[in-house]
């Protein structure tokens, strides 16, 4: 007789957790440690505000999720299809009363911008911008089966440039799309930052013109690929700040003192994954970790649940904390999508 092992679900378990990790992160951003500790306890029984409220976070990871959806359903994946579709559903959350979270401040200038239909996109990329506003939100794109690698790194990158035209803020939201997908096929923790490492050294000076058009000529390099190169850099130099602290984990220690505040991409990246990676097997503990730094807690929080769900699925949260987490939803109807 032989089972048939349950489905992981890892994009309901992805999303789920992203949504968990803004919602505990939210009351604590903007606080140091000591102060965190001071209003919510000791962290690692930090408990679920009720209501569960997210951030621009989650809103925007939901925003991208849907145009992605648009777009899949009008066939291939491809840049004309993915920009139009993401470019009104940004555009839409910045002009939503529900937008009111303390976004961005690039994401609310680039989206300004997006909505005068009658220029190209990169006009209105923040080019010298990277905030963690590009990689918090693109979860989905390392969540959808069916993309091949070229569609997954293109269509991570476009979304970020979208508002965010820094090649940090490019290279760090492929990276963070293709450190989902790893984990939600099963890739073991213990190899990721390595395998990490050598996707950012073979994607270096790869640039992706399919997907980007001349937005690197908007900045001040003499060549494309120099201009990518510059953020794939970047995102090396934080995974080897990464891989030095796993080399001597401190869980008690605020994780931003050793991978930086997460206000930039690269480093949301590098500490949302030291809070993952302190804590595989407790994904609950990872949050609370997370939630519980001195930099942008909610952002490196949420990347942290994007993380630990992707790699455990849903089974991994409390039912009753996902049961009340806003836009649970619209969260698990995109995660079923991707699911099925």
């Amino acid at each position: 007789m032989t089972t048939t092992r349950p489905a992981k679900r890892a994009a309901t378990g992805s999303l789920i957790g992203l949504a968990l990790g803004d919602a505990l992160g939210f009351p604590t951003e903007f606080n140091d440690v000591p102060s965190i500790l001071a209003k919510f306890g000791p962290w690692r029984e930090m408990e679920l505000p009720d209501p569960a409220i997210v951030t621009d976070d989650t809103q925007m990871t939901l925003a991208l999720g849907r145009g992605l959806r648009t777009a899949m359903d009008r066939g291939s994946l491809g840049p004309a299809q993915l920009e139009r579709p993401v470019r009104e559903e940004f555009v839409a959350w910045s002009r939503s009363p529900e937008n009111n979270r303390a976004p961005g401040r690039t994401c609310l200038v680039a989206c300004d911008l997006l909505a005068r239909q009658d220029r190209p996109w990169q006009d209105a990329s923040q080019i010298h911008s990277k905030g963690c506003g590009a990689d918090m939100r693109v979860a989905p794109v390392g969540l959808i089966p069916q993309l091949s690698d070229d569609q997954r790194a293109g269509a991570a990158q476009l979304q970020a440039a979208l508002t965010h035209g820094h090649p940090t803020a490019l290279a760090a939201s492929d990276l963070t799309a293709h450190a989902v997908r790893l984990l939600a096929q099963g890739t073991e923790p213990t190899g990721l930052v390595g395998r990490l490492r050598s996707y950012a050294y073979d994607n270096r000076t790869r640039y992706h013109e399919h997907w980007l058009g001349d937005l690197w000529t908007r900045g001040q390099d003499p060549s494309a690929e120099q201009f990518i190169a510059r953020g794939w850099d970047e995102c090396l130099e934080a995974l080897d700040r990464l891989r030095q602290a796993l080399a001597d984990p401190s869980p008690e220690t605020d994780p931003c003192l050793a991978t930086g505040d997460g206000w930039v991409a690269e480093e949301a990246l590098a500490t949302g994954l030291l809070c993952f990676l302190l804590f595989v097997d407790e994904p609950v503990t990872a949050l609370r970790r997370a939630a519980c730094t001195s930099g942008d807690s909610d952002s490196i929080a949420c990347l942290a649940g994007a993380f630990a769900g992707a790699h455990h699925g849903p089974a991994a949260w409390p039912e009753e904390w996902a049961d009340r987490v806003e836009y649970q939803g619209d969260l698990l109807a995109l995660g079923a999508l991707w699911d099925a």
